[in-house]
Protein backbone atom coordinates (compact mmCIF):
# COMPACT_ATOMS: atom_id res chain seq x y z
CA UNK A 1 0.00 0.00 0.00
CA UNK A 2 3.11 2.50 0.33
CA UNK A 3 4.78 1.79 -2.72
CA UNK A 4 1.31 2.50 -4.48
CA UNK A 5 1.04 5.67 -2.83
CA UNK A 6 4.47 6.53 -3.00
CA UNK A 7 4.40 5.61 -6.96
CA UNK A 8 0.86 8.00 -7.23
CA UNK A 9 3.29 10.69 -5.60
CA UNK A 10 5.79 10.51 -7.70
CA UNK A 11 3.60 10.27 -11.29
CA UNK A 12 1.52 13.89 -9.95
CA UNK A 13 5.17 15.23 -9.38
CA UNK A 14 6.39 14.28 -12.88
CA UNK A 15 2.88 15.06 -14.38
CA UNK A 16 3.77 19.01 -12.48
CA UNK A 17 7.14 18.67 -13.83
CA UNK A 18 6.05 17.60 -17.16
CA UNK A 19 3.08 20.46 -17.29
CA UNK A 20 5.38 23.32 -16.09
CA UNK A 21 8.01 22.27 -18.58
CA UNK A 22 5.64 22.16 -21.44
CA UNK A 23 4.25 25.68 -20.41
CA UNK A 24 7.48 27.11 -19.94
CA UNK A 25 8.38 25.83 -23.92
CA UNK A 26 4.99 27.15 -24.89
CA UNK A 27 5.93 30.13 -23.48
CA UNK A 28 9.15 30.38 -25.23
CA UNK A 29 7.45 29.48 -28.45
CA UNK A 30 4.82 32.35 -28.50
CA UNK A 31 8.16 34.86 -27.58
CA UNK A 32 9.13 33.57 -30.45
CA UNK A 33 6.84 33.87 -32.81
CA UNK A 34 5.82 37.42 -31.00
CA UNK A 35 9.65 38.62 -31.89
CA UNK A 36 9.55 37.08 -35.09
CA UNK A 37 6.29 38.89 -35.82
CA UNK A 38 7.84 42.00 -34.32
CA UNK A 39 11.09 42.24 -36.70
CA UNK A 40 9.09 41.02 -39.84
CA UNK A 41 6.42 44.11 -39.50
CA UNK A 42 7.78 46.37 -41.60
CA UNK A 43 8.49 43.60 -44.30
CA UNK A 44 4.92 42.83 -44.32
CA UNK A 45 3.88 46.24 -44.20
CA UNK A 46 6.09 47.49 -47.44
CA UNK A 47 5.09 44.03 -49.05
CA UNK A 48 1.28 45.25 -48.13
CA UNK A 49 1.62 49.32 -49.60
CA UNK A 50 3.60 47.64 -52.60
CA UNK A 51 0.87 45.38 -53.73
CA UNK A 52 -1.97 47.91 -53.10
CA UNK A 53 0.33 50.46 -55.20
CA UNK A 54 0.52 47.75 -57.77
CA UNK A 55 -2.62 47.22 -57.98
CA UNK A 56 -3.84 50.46 -58.29
CA UNK A 57 -1.38 51.09 -61.35
CA UNK A 58 -2.76 48.01 -62.90
CA UNK A 59 -6.75 49.73 -62.53
CA UNK A 60 -5.05 52.35 -63.61
CA UNK A 61 -3.60 51.30 -67.06
CA UNK A 62 -6.74 49.30 -67.44
CA UNK A 63 -9.13 51.74 -67.18
CA UNK A 64 -7.03 54.61 -68.60
CA UNK A 65 -7.73 53.38 -72.67
CA UNK A 66 -12.13 53.02 -72.02
CA UNK A 67 -11.69 56.44 -70.60
CA UNK A 68 -10.16 57.56 -73.32
CA UNK A 69 -12.30 55.95 -75.87
CA UNK A 70 -15.05 57.61 -73.86
CA UNK A 71 -14.11 60.65 -73.90
CA UNK A 72 -12.83 61.11 -77.55
CA UNK A 73 -15.85 59.46 -79.08
CA UNK A 74 -18.29 61.36 -76.88
CA UNK A 75 -16.94 64.84 -77.76
CA UNK A 76 -16.48 63.80 -81.96
CA UNK A 77 -20.14 62.16 -81.61
CA UNK A 78 -22.19 64.01 -79.76
CA UNK A 79 -22.52 67.23 -81.87
CA UNK A 80 -24.05 65.32 -84.17
CA UNK A 81 -26.86 63.85 -81.99
CA UNK A 82 -30.46 65.17 -82.59
CA UNK A 83 -33.96 63.91 -82.65
CA UNK A 84 -33.53 63.71 -86.40
CA UNK A 85 -30.63 62.19 -86.61
CA UNK A 86 -32.41 58.95 -84.83
CA UNK A 87 -36.14 59.55 -87.39
CA UNK A 88 -34.49 60.21 -90.31
CA UNK A 89 -33.21 57.62 -93.27
CA UNK A 90 -29.34 58.12 -93.65
CA UNK A 91 -28.31 60.19 -97.00
CA UNK A 92 -25.82 59.82 -99.68
CA UNK A 93 -22.25 60.35 -98.41
CA UNK A 94 -21.86 64.67 -98.47
CA UNK A 95 -25.47 65.24 -98.25
CA UNK A 96 -26.12 66.56 -94.75
CA UNK A 97 -29.03 65.43 -92.68
CA UNK A 98 -29.66 62.05 -92.97
CA UNK A 99 -29.73 59.82 -89.51
CA UNK A 100 -29.81 56.05 -88.61
CA UNK A 101 -32.93 54.63 -88.58
CA UNK A 102 -32.92 52.14 -91.13
CA UNK A 103 -29.56 51.12 -89.72
CA UNK A 104 -31.27 50.58 -85.82
CA UNK A 105 -33.93 48.93 -87.37
CA UNK A 106 -31.67 46.58 -89.32
CA UNK A 107 -29.25 45.63 -87.00
CA UNK A 108 -32.63 45.32 -84.41
CA UNK A 109 -33.34 42.46 -87.07
CA UNK A 110 -30.16 40.95 -87.08
CA UNK A 111 -29.26 40.25 -83.28
CA UNK A 112 -32.98 39.92 -82.83
CA UNK A 113 -32.70 36.72 -85.40
CA UNK A 114 -29.49 35.85 -83.98
CA UNK A 115 -31.19 35.44 -80.24
CA UNK A 116 -33.84 33.40 -81.60
CA UNK A 117 -31.11 30.93 -82.43
CA UNK A 118 -28.31 31.75 -79.72
CA UNK A 119 -30.55 31.20 -76.62
CA UNK A 120 -32.22 28.43 -77.32
CA UNK A 121 -28.87 26.24 -78.31
CA UNK A 122 -26.31 27.91 -75.88
CA UNK A 123 -29.22 27.17 -72.75
CA UNK A 124 -29.25 23.42 -74.04
CA UNK A 125 -25.57 22.83 -74.40
CA UNK A 126 -25.17 24.13 -70.72
CA UNK A 127 -27.14 22.01 -69.28
CA UNK A 128 -25.80 19.07 -71.16
CA UNK A 129 -22.55 20.28 -70.12
CA UNK A 130 -23.72 20.22 -66.22
CA UNK A 131 -25.49 16.72 -66.54
CA UNK A 132 -23.05 14.89 -68.57
CA UNK A 133 -19.50 14.89 -67.78
CA UNK A 134 -17.45 13.06 -69.57
CA UNK A 135 -15.65 13.19 -73.05
CA UNK A 136 -18.48 14.28 -74.74
CA UNK A 137 -18.74 17.05 -72.72
CA UNK A 138 -15.26 17.74 -72.59
CA UNK A 139 -14.59 17.99 -76.38
CA UNK A 140 -17.54 20.19 -76.50
CA UNK A 141 -16.41 22.56 -73.69
CA UNK A 142 -13.22 22.66 -75.71
CA UNK A 143 -14.93 22.93 -78.92
CA UNK A 144 -16.81 26.20 -77.47
CA UNK A 145 -13.31 27.60 -76.30
CA UNK A 146 -11.85 27.36 -79.68
CA UNK A 147 -14.81 28.83 -81.32
CA UNK A 148 -15.21 31.80 -78.66
CA UNK A 149 -11.39 32.53 -79.97
CA UNK A 150 -11.67 32.32 -83.42
CA UNK A 151 -11.44 35.83 -85.28
CA UNK A 152 -15.09 37.45 -86.42
CA UNK A 153 -14.18 37.65 -89.81
CA UNK A 154 -13.26 34.07 -90.34
CA UNK A 155 -16.74 33.57 -88.97
CA UNK A 156 -17.78 35.81 -91.42
CA UNK A 157 -16.31 34.09 -94.83
CA UNK A 158 -17.89 30.84 -92.90
CA UNK A 159 -21.34 32.69 -93.02
CA UNK A 160 -20.82 33.73 -96.86
CA UNK A 161 -19.54 30.37 -98.12
CA UNK A 162 -22.68 28.09 -96.24
CA UNK A 163 -25.60 30.86 -96.43
CA UNK A 164 -25.09 33.81 -98.97
CA UNK A 165 -23.53 31.59 -101.59
CA UNK A 166 -26.53 28.65 -100.42
CA UNK A 167 -28.95 31.26 -101.06
CA UNK A 168 -27.64 33.19 -103.47
CA UNK A 169 -27.93 36.46 -102.07
CA UNK A 170 -26.84 38.51 -99.37
CA UNK A 171 -29.48 38.75 -96.72
CA UNK A 172 -30.37 39.44 -92.97
CA UNK A 173 -30.77 35.96 -92.09
CA UNK A 174 -26.99 35.72 -93.44
CA UNK A 175 -25.92 38.08 -90.82
CA UNK A 176 -27.66 36.95 -88.22
CA UNK A 177 -26.78 33.33 -88.18
CA UNK A 178 -22.65 34.86 -88.28
CA UNK A 179 -23.62 36.75 -84.98
CA UNK A 180 -25.25 33.73 -83.22
CA UNK A 181 -21.98 31.79 -84.31
CA UNK A 182 -20.41 33.98 -82.37
CA UNK A 183 -22.46 34.50 -79.14
CA UNK A 184 -23.27 30.75 -78.64
CA UNK A 185 -19.92 29.91 -77.29
CA UNK A 186 -19.97 33.09 -75.21
CA UNK A 187 -23.72 31.56 -73.86
CA UNK A 188 -22.36 28.53 -73.24
CA UNK A 189 -19.58 28.97 -70.94
CA UNK A 190 -21.62 31.82 -68.86
CA UNK A 191 -24.45 29.84 -68.91
CA UNK A 192 -22.56 26.68 -67.59
CA UNK A 193 -20.79 29.03 -64.68
CA UNK A 194 -24.44 29.77 -63.72
CA UNK A 195 -25.19 26.56 -62.98
CA UNK A 196 -22.48 25.57 -61.05
CA UNK A 197 -22.89 28.00 -58.78
CA UNK A 198 -26.33 26.21 -58.04
CA UNK A 199 -25.58 24.17 -55.02
CA UNK A 200 -25.72 20.57 -56.09
CA UNK A 201 -27.73 19.50 -52.66
CA UNK A 202 -30.92 21.67 -54.73
CA UNK A 203 -30.40 19.20 -57.69
CA UNK A 204 -29.55 16.05 -55.54
CA UNK A 205 -32.74 16.58 -53.67
CA UNK A 206 -35.30 17.35 -56.56
CA UNK A 207 -33.74 14.04 -57.83
CA UNK A 208 -34.37 12.04 -54.36
CA UNK A 209 -38.07 13.22 -54.80
CA UNK A 210 -38.37 11.36 -57.49
CA UNK A 211 -38.30 14.18 -60.17
CA UNK A 212 -37.44 13.66 -63.27
CA UNK A 213 -34.39 14.84 -64.64
CA UNK A 214 -35.56 17.06 -67.17
CA UNK A 215 -37.92 18.55 -64.70
CA UNK A 216 -35.70 18.85 -61.56
CA UNK A 217 -32.87 21.23 -64.46
CA UNK A 218 -36.12 23.02 -65.80
CA UNK A 219 -37.75 23.79 -62.16
CA UNK A 220 -34.72 23.79 -60.17
CA UNK A 221 -30.90 24.02 -61.83
CA UNK A 222 -32.83 26.93 -64.55
CA UNK A 223 -34.76 28.74 -61.80
CA UNK A 224 -31.48 29.33 -59.52
CA UNK A 225 -29.41 30.30 -62.25
CA UNK A 226 -31.67 32.86 -63.88
CA UNK A 227 -29.43 36.12 -62.73
CA UNK A 228 -26.14 33.97 -64.13
CA UNK A 229 -27.92 33.28 -67.21
CA UNK A 230 -29.59 36.92 -67.68
CA UNK A 231 -26.00 38.40 -67.22
CA UNK A 232 -24.36 35.93 -69.65
CA UNK A 233 -26.59 36.39 -72.55
CA UNK A 234 -26.91 40.10 -72.45
CA UNK A 235 -23.11 40.14 -72.71
CA UNK A 236 -23.06 38.61 -75.42
CA UNK A 237 -25.60 40.63 -77.12
CA UNK A 238 -23.07 43.07 -76.74
CA UNK A 239 -20.83 41.54 -78.51
CA UNK A 240 -22.81 41.09 -81.18
CA UNK A 241 -23.84 44.31 -81.55
CA UNK A 242 -20.44 45.72 -82.40
CA UNK A 243 -19.79 43.50 -84.74
CA UNK A 244 -18.19 44.76 -87.94
CA UNK A 245 -16.31 42.00 -89.84
CA UNK A 246 -19.02 39.21 -90.06
CA UNK A 247 -21.19 41.52 -91.94
CA UNK A 248 -19.07 42.74 -94.56
CA UNK A 249 -19.93 39.47 -96.36
CA UNK A 250 -22.98 38.69 -95.27
CA UNK A 251 -25.05 42.06 -95.85
CA UNK A 252 -24.97 44.47 -99.24
CA UNK A 253 -26.34 47.93 -98.02
CA UNK A 254 -24.10 49.53 -95.69
CA UNK A 255 -26.63 51.08 -94.19
CA UNK A 256 -28.23 47.85 -92.71
CA UNK A 257 -26.74 48.16 -89.50
CA UNK A 258 -25.05 50.96 -87.70
CA UNK A 259 -21.47 49.21 -87.50
CA UNK A 260 -21.46 49.22 -91.59
CA UNK A 261 -23.01 52.43 -91.72
CA UNK A 262 -19.71 53.91 -89.28
CA UNK A 263 -17.33 51.74 -91.61
CA UNK A 264 -19.32 53.17 -94.68
CA UNK A 265 -19.60 56.57 -93.81
CA UNK A 266 -16.09 56.57 -91.42
CA UNK A 267 -14.02 56.09 -94.57
CA UNK A 268 -14.81 58.94 -96.69
CA UNK A 269 -13.46 62.16 -96.38
CA UNK A 270 -16.56 64.25 -96.71
CA UNK A 271 -17.29 66.67 -93.03
CA UNK A 272 -21.20 65.43 -93.44
CA UNK A 273 -20.19 61.72 -93.66
CA UNK A 274 -17.29 62.05 -90.61
CA UNK A 275 -19.64 63.46 -88.42
CA UNK A 276 -22.62 60.86 -89.34
CA UNK A 277 -19.79 58.14 -88.41
CA UNK A 278 -18.58 59.71 -85.06
CA UNK A 279 -22.81 60.35 -84.05
CA UNK A 280 -23.25 56.15 -84.79
CA UNK A 281 -20.29 55.03 -83.16
CA UNK A 282 -21.38 57.17 -79.91
CA UNK A 283 -25.37 55.90 -80.42
CA UNK A 284 -23.33 52.10 -80.40
CA UNK A 285 -20.83 52.91 -77.61
CA UNK A 286 -23.49 54.00 -75.56
CA UNK A 287 -25.89 50.97 -76.00
CA UNK A 288 -23.21 48.88 -75.49
CA UNK A 289 -22.10 50.56 -72.21
CA UNK A 290 -25.58 50.50 -71.19
CA UNK A 291 -26.52 46.96 -71.96
CA UNK A 292 -23.76 45.95 -70.05
CA UNK A 293 -24.76 48.34 -66.91
CA UNK A 294 -28.21 46.45 -67.45
CA UNK A 295 -26.89 43.05 -67.35
CA UNK A 296 -25.04 43.91 -64.06
CA UNK A 297 -28.46 45.32 -62.73
CA UNK A 298 -30.88 42.59 -63.27
CA UNK A 299 -28.20 39.70 -62.52
CA UNK A 300 -27.87 41.50 -59.08
CA UNK A 301 -31.79 42.58 -58.53
CA UNK A 302 -32.77 39.12 -59.27
CA UNK A 303 -30.00 37.29 -57.29
CA UNK A 304 -31.28 39.49 -54.41
CA UNK A 305 -34.76 38.68 -54.68
CA UNK A 306 -33.76 34.54 -54.83
CA UNK A 307 -32.38 34.69 -51.42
Amino acid sequence: MNRSREAVAVGRENSVLIGDDGRRALGRSRAFVQDAARRSLWRRRLGGRAGRLACALALVVGLAPLVAELAYTTARGVRGISFGFFVHAPTPPGIPGGGISTAIVGTAQIIGLALAVAVPVGLCAALFLYERPGRLAAGLRFSADVLAGVPSIVIGIFAYALVVRGLHHFSDLAASFAIAVLMVPIMIRANEEAMRTVPVDLWEAGVALGARRSRVARSVVVRSAVPGLVSGNLLAVARGVGETAPLLFTVAAPTAAMTLLIFSEGTEALPAAQETAWATAFVLLAFVLALSVTSRVVAWGLTRRAR
